[in-house]
């Protein structure tokens, strides 16, 4: 019970639950350029960009779900999930899912490619200020110490002296 209520801020709504929004619209944010990128970009540059939102993606929609978890797992996590289905391309099981699901290139992908390594990994670093921004803003909308200029005894009054005689 104790834990459950340092979790709650002024409002009423837990940190978690504040930071899962701010982690949302970052998400959504995330989603708008990478399809932005796929849309007007170009080249090896932009399918470059493209795999690394790809990843910051991925990284954000895991700290959504696991919002407890350490900075920087859920994009550890992330690039976890975005190496592996990159090693599955070396099958043809994602080409065939790419020619023949609508929309599943955009998941799977098709063909393999060590730069999209790379590009992962520039993604899923780039999730860890993202990270660290909803932590931070969660705690300071909760009137945490740590994000805020608040304590929990900022509204107590003030102590009053002991009665009786001081000791010496």
């Amino acid at each position: 019970m104790r834990a459950r209520s340092r979790l709650r801020s002024v409002d009423g709504m837990s940190r978690r639950s504040a930071r899962r929004i701010r982690l949302a619209v970052a998400a959504a944010v995330i989603l708008l350029g990478g399809l932005a990128v796929h849309v007007f970009a170009i080249g090896a540059v932009g399918a470059f960009v493209a795999d690394a939102l790809y990843a910051s993606f991925v990284a954000v929609l895991i700290a959504i779900v696991l919002p407890a978890v350490r900075i920087g797992i859920a994009p550890a996590i992330a690039l976890v999930v975005c190496a592996a289905i990159e090693l599955w391309q070396l099958t043809p099981v994602p080409a065939e899912l790419s020619r023949t699901v609508p929309g599943a290139a955009l998941v799977v992908g098709s063909t393999f490619s060590w730069i999209d390594l790379v590009a992962y990994a520039v993604g899923a670093a780039a999730a860890v200020p993202i990270e660290v921004w909803s932590r931070r803003a969660s705690a300071a909308a909760a009137g945490s110490s740590r994000g805020g200029a608040t304590t929990p005894s900022a509204d107590a009054p003030a102590s009053r002296p002991r009665e009786g005689r001081p000791s010496r």
